[in-house]
């Protein structure tokens, strides 16, 4: 998913579900950053590299995606 981030509902290869609200640029790198809203507890606000958000990561030997698009909310 390195590609486009769409707006919507995440959930966590972890379980947990987040709301992606945009993707913004760091001031002085110009990288791209995802702002995402947990959905759970404090629904505190989140940043992370764009990048990082759109990787897969190994869980029991198989490549998952660290955060998969469930829709728009």
């Amino acid at each position: 998913m390195s590609g486009q981030i769409k707006p919507g509902r995440y959930r966590h290869y972890k379980g947990n579900e987040y709301t992606v609200l945009e993707v913004a640029r760091h001031s002085e790198t110009l990288e791209e950053l995802v702002v995402y809203r947990q959905e759970y507890g404090e629904r505190g606000l989140w940043v992370r590299p764009k990048e990082m958000f759109g990787e897969t990561v190994l869980v029991d030997g198989v490549e998952t995606p660290r955060f998969a698009y469930l829709g728009n909310e």
